[in-house]
C-alpha cells in the first residue's frame, strides 16, 4: 500500500537518508572539487563543504559562464537606455522613489547601510573594552559552517545568470571559501524578507576589503581572525569595487537561511531514522511485541509515513529473540497490549517523516534557485521586479522540521520514562539499578534530564512566522523570518540529540538488564525442574502423586510476583515473592490426596526464596563480567549497542559502587589489603624490581584499566554518546550495517 500511495519520484524517507549519506561519502572521498554551476547543488554538497571542508570552485563550463556574462551585458544596455531598474539606479525598499546615475556609489551605500549587526569584540578576536571577558555574553557571530554554506549557496545562485553580477566577483567569494576564510557575520538582524540582507552584506564587505569587517582564517596552527583588508591580501585577491547591482545582487538572497536549513534538515532526517531504530530497541527493552508494526495495520490506513515507519521498525527488529516477529499472542499477564509509546509509534512517527520529506524538497529546491530582485532575463530581454527573496519556503520547511523534531522527542521521552519506571517496565529494577534499589538510583537523573530536554524542545517548536513585524518604512509588511526559524530549528536538533544520546545510554542499560532477567528466569525454571523439586518437598516421594508438571504455573506465578516486587532489595524481594505464592500451593493441592502441613509450606517458602536469591545473585555476578545481550537483541539494535559498549567503551553501570569516589576508595582498600597480605612474602626479582621502579604489577594495572572504564560519571558517558552522534560516527555505522542487511533497498 505504501508503494501505491507514494510517487515514483519520491523514495521512502529511509532510502533518501541513505542516498544522501552515500552522496556525502562520495563527495568527501572524491579527489575532484565541487563545481558550482547554479543547477546541481545538493544538501550533501553543502554539508560536505560547510562541515567537512570539502573543496569547491566555480564551474569552467562555457555555457554557464556565457549566461552570467550576458546578464551583466544586458543590464549595462538597459541602463544606457535610461530604463529605471530597482536598486541599480533607484534607492532601496521604501526609498526606491529616489534616482541616481552614480551606480557604483549606490552599491557602496547598499553595503554601508546593511553592515549594522552587533558583534562582540571577542567575535572579532579582540578582548572587550575593559580587557576582560564577560562569560554571560555568548557569541553573537553566526557559526562558521553556516557562513561557509551561505557563501557556497549564494555563489551557486549568482551563477544562474539572472543577477547581473560579474563572474570575477563571484569568484572572489569562492576563493575566500576555498582558502578557509569565512567572514565574521552577526547572528541576528535578518528578517529574511528582501533576502538575508544584513547577513550577506558582511560577505560583500569582506571582498570589498573593508578593514572593519573581520574574517576567520584557517591556518596550520589553528584559526586566526584578521580584518578583511588583510584577509584578501592573504588570499592573493584585490579589493572588489562593486558595480551596478552587484551589492544588491550579493545581499538580496536567501542563502544564509537556506544554508542553516540545509544543515538542519540533513541532521533532522538522520535523527528521524535513529528514532525508529531506538523505538525497535525500546520494544526489546520493554519486552514488547513486534506485532505493533504488522503491515496489515498500516495497509488499512494507508498513510505512506505510517507504513514506512512500521516497516522500518519491524525490519530493525528482525532477528530479535526478545521481540520476535512471530510472537503474536499475549501471555495473559498484565496489559493485553503494549502502551502507546510503542504500539502507536508508526502512527506517531509517520506524519513526521512526511513533513521532513516535504521540508527536504523545499530546501533542495531553494539550493538551485535564483532568489534576488530584480531578475534579469537576458534571453528574452526583460528585467522582472518580483519577490523571490521572500524566504517563506524555508520558514515553512523549518517550522515543519521543528514540529517533527519535537514530536520525535516526545516519543522517545515517553519510551524512556516507561523503561526507567519499574511500574511500567515489566520487571526491570527501578531506575535500571543493577544493585539494591534502596540505595542506588542509576538512571533517575537521566529521567529528570529527559523531562527538561523535552520541555525545552517543545518551547522551541513554536512557529516564528506568527510573530512577523512590519519593517523598513512599512515596505516589508510581510517577512519570512526564515533565518531565525532555521537557527531555532538548529537548536531543536541539538536538544533532540541530547535526548537521543541519553536514551541510548538508558536503552543499553535496560537491554542488559532485560537479558539478565531472561537468563534468571531460565535458570530458575531449570533449577525447579518443571516443578519437580517443589513437588518433591511437598509430596516427599514420587509414589501415587500427580505429575510434577502441575507446579509449572506456580513457578511462573513466583517469577511474576518477583517481577512485581522489583522495587525491593533482593533479600526482601525473594522472601515476599515466595510468601505471596503460598496461597497458590494451597489451591493447587486443595482437592488432592496430598496433605500440606504448615511445616511443608514453610519449607517450600524458604526453599523458593533461597533459590530465587541464589539464581539472581549468580546471574547478576556473571552478567557484571560478561553481557550476553548481543545474543538476544536484533542485529540492528546490536549496531548501537556494540558501538556504545565496544567502541565508546561505556560499560554496564553496576550501581552506586560505580560512583567514581566510591570506586577509588574501593580500589585503595583493595591495594592496602593486597599489600598487607604480601608483606613479608618473597617476591620474584622481577616483581621487586617493578615495585621499586614504580611499574605497576598486573593486578594494579587491571585496577587502573577498570577505573578508566568505570570511573566516569554518568553524564560523561552520555556526553561521549552525544558527541559521537553529533559527529555522524554512529550514523555512519547504522548506514553501513543497514546497507549490508539490505534495509535501504
Amino acid at each position: 500500500m505504501m508503494n501505491q500511495t507514494r510517487k515514483k519520484s519520491e523514495p521512502p524517507h529511509a532510502v533518501g537518508v541513505h542516498q544522501e549519506w552515500l552522496c556525502l561519502q562520495q563527495r568527501l572521498n572524491s579527489k575532484s572539487e565541487l563545481s558550482v554551476n547554479g543547477s546541481a547543488l545538493t544538501i550533501a554538497d553543502v554539508v560536505a563543504v560547510s562541515l567537512f571542508d570539502a573543496k569547491a570552485s566555480l564551474t569552467s563550463d562555457e555555457e554557464c559562464l556565457r549566461k552570467v556574462n550576458e546578464s551583466v551585458s544586458f543590464l549595462e544596455r538597459e541602463l544606457e537606455s535610461g530604463h529605471v531598474i530597482y536598486g541599480v539606479n533607484t534607492g532601496f525598499g521604501g526609498s526606491a522613489d529616489t534616482r541616481t546615475s552614480n551606480f557604483e556609489r549606490l552599491q557602496s551605500a547598499a553595503i554601508q547601510h546593511l553592515n549594522v549587526g552587533i558583534l562582540l569584540q571577542s567575535d572579532k578576536g579582540n578582548t572587550d573594552a575593559h580587557g576582560s571577558k564577560n562569560e554571560l555574553l555568548r557569541s553573537h557571530a553566526l557559526p562558521s559552517p553556516i557562513v561557509k554554506a551561505a557563501m557556497l549557496i549564494r555563489c551557486n545562485s549568482l551563477m544562474r545568470g539572472h543577477s547581473g553580477v560579474r563572474v570575477s566577483v563571484v569568484d572572489s567569494i569562492m576563493k575566500l571559501l576555498a582558502k578557509d576564510m569565512t567572514p565574521v557575520i552577526p547572528l541576528r538582524g535578518s528578517i529574511s524578507a528582501s533576502g538575508d540582507l544584513s547577513t550577506l552584506s558582511y560577505i560583500a564587505g569582506a571582498i570589498e576589503g573593508n578593514p572593519d569587517i573581520f574574517v576567520k582564517v584557517g591556518t596550520e596552527s589553528g584559526q586566526k581572525i584578521v580584518p578583511a583588508s588583510e584577509a584578501i591580501k592573504l588570499a592573493g585577491l584585490e579589493p572588489v569595487l562593486l558595480q551596478a547591482k552587484e551589492g544588491l545582487g550579493i545581499t538580496n538572497g536567501t542563502a544564509p537561511s537556506c544554508a542553516a536549513a540545509s544543515i538542519v534538515i540533513h541532521q533532522a532526517n538522520q535523527l528521524a531514522l535513529l528514532v525508529q531504530l531506538l523505538t525497535a530497541m525500546g520494544t526489546e527493552a520493554l519486552d514488547g511485541t513486534a506485532h505493533n508494526y504488522h503491515p496489515f495495520i498500516s495497509a488499512v490506513r494507508p498513510h505512506q509515513g505510517q507504513a514506512e515507519a512500521a516497516s522500518n521498525i519491524l525490519r530493525f527488529l528482525s532477528g530479535s529473540k526478545i521481540s520476535p516477529s512471530d510472537r503474536t499472542e499475549n501471555d495473559g499477564i498484565g496489559l493485553a497490549q503494549d502502551r502507546y509509546a510503542l504500539r502507536t509509534a508508526p502512527q506517531w512517527i509517520g506524519p513526521q517523516l512526511e513533513d521532513l520529506e516535504l521540508a527536504t524538497r523545499q530546501v533542495s529546491t531553494e539550493l538551485n534557485s535564483t532568489t534576488d530582485n530584480p531578475l534579469i532575463d537576458a534571453v528574452n530581454g526583460h528585467v522582472h521586479h518580483g519577490g523571490n527573496f521572500q524566504a517563506m519556503a524555508i520558514t515553512s520547511a523549518m517550522e515543519k522540521t521543528m514540529t517533527a523534531l519535537q514530536n520525535l522527542g516526545r516519543l522517545i521521552f515517553a519510551q524512556s520514562s516507561e523503561i526507567i519506571n519499574n511500574m511500567t517496565n515489566k520487571g526491570l529494577p527501578p531506575n535500571l539499578s543493577v544493585d539494591n534499589p534502596s540505595a542506588s538510583f542509576t538512571c533517575k537523573g537521566f529521567d529528570v534530564n529527559m523531562a527538561a530536554y523535552a520541555a525545552e524542545l517543545a518551547y522551541l517548536a513554536r512557529p516564528i512566522s506568527t510573530h512577523v513585524q512590519v519593517a523598513e518604512m512599512q515596505n516589508q509588511s510581510v517577512n519570512s523570518m526564515a533565518l531565525v526559524a532555521a537557527r531555532y530549528a538548529l537548536e531543536a536538533v541539538e536538544v533532540l540529540s541530547l535526548m537521543a544520546a541519553t536514551y541510548i545510554y538508558v536503552l543499553c542499560q535496560a537491554l542488559d538488564l532485560r537479558c539478565m532477567q531472561i537468563e534468571f528466569k531460565r535458570r530458575v525454571q531449570e533449577r525447579f525442574g518443571g516443578g519437580a523439586i517443589l513437588y518433591g518437598i511437598v509430596v516427599e516421594d514420587s509414589q501415587g502423586g500427580r505429575s510434577p508438571a502441575i507446579t509449572d504455573s506456580i513457578v511462573n506465578a513466583l517469577l511474576q510476583r518477583f517481577d512485581q516486587l522489583s522495587h525491593m532489595d533482593l533479600d526482601e524481594r525473594c522472601s515476599v515473592a515466595a510468601k505471596d505464592t503460598v496461597g497458590l500451593w494451597l489451591e493447587e493441592f486443595d482437592n488432592s490426596d496430598v496433605s500440606l502441613t504448615v511445616e511443608k509450606l514453610r519449607k517450600m517458602q524458604w526453599f523458593s526464596a533461597d533459590l530465587l536469591k541464589a539464581c539472581y545473585t549468580n546471574v547478576r555476578t556473571e552478567n557484571e563480567r560478561y553481557q550476553n545481550t548481543p545474543e538476544y537483541i536484533s542485529p540492528a539494535s546490536r549496531v548501537v549497542y556494540d558501538f556504545v559498549r565496544k567502541e565508546l567503551n561505556i560499560p554496564l553501570n553496576h550501581g552506586v559502587e560505580d560512583h567514581p569516589p566510591l570506586l577509588m576508595r574501593l580500589r585503595s582498600e583493595n591495594r592496602d589489603t593486597s599489600n598487607k597480605k604480601s608483606n613479608g612474602v618473597n617476591r620474584t626479582n622481577e616483581g621487586v624490581e617493578n615495585g621499586v621502579n614504580g611499574v605497576k604489577v598486573n593486578g594494579e594495572q587491571d585496577d587502573d584499566n577498570d577505573m578508566a572504564v568505570r570511573g566516569r560519571i554518568l553524564g560523561t558517558m552520555a556526553s561521549e554518546i552525544y558527541e559521537a552522534l553529533r559527529g555522524g560516527v554512529l550514523h555512519d555505522r547504522i548506514m553501513k550495517c543497514g546497507a549490508e542487511a539490505g534495509l535501504w533497498e
